[in-house]
């Protein structure tokens, strides 16, 4: 799904007023991601519950090989972003919910 794509789906959803226009709903969702951005890089983490967290990770500086020569290169520490689905993700994706784990004696 591309964002034009995102932002038709939100405006033409019957849970958004229908005076909303789409130059609204892009400001609205531009917004959230923007926000989204700035609580990662400044707390190290955004949660939602029910869809998942993001989290800020770093990398360490280590040894890669570039794949056409084979020659060995430094690859220097960076940090990046991981995500973690939330079990009500992963359980909408797959289609069903699972059995819940046996309770530990």
């Amino acid at each position: 799904m591309t964002k034009a794509e995102l932002i038709d789906a939100v405006a033409g959803s019957k849970d958004v007023p229908s005076d909303l226009s789409k130059k609204a709903v892009q400001a609205v969702i531009d917004e959230t991601f923007a926000q989204m951005k700035k609580v990662v890089k400044k707390d190290g983490r955004f949660s939602f519950p029910g869809f998942g967290t993001f989290n800020k990770k770093k990398r360490k500086a280590r040894t890669g090989r570039n794949p056409q020569t084979g020659e060995k290169i430094k690859i220097k520490a960076q940090t990046t972003v991981s995500f973690r689905p939330a079990q009500g993700l992963k359980d909408y994706i797959s289609g069903g919910t699972k059995k819940p784990a046996p309770a530990k004696k």
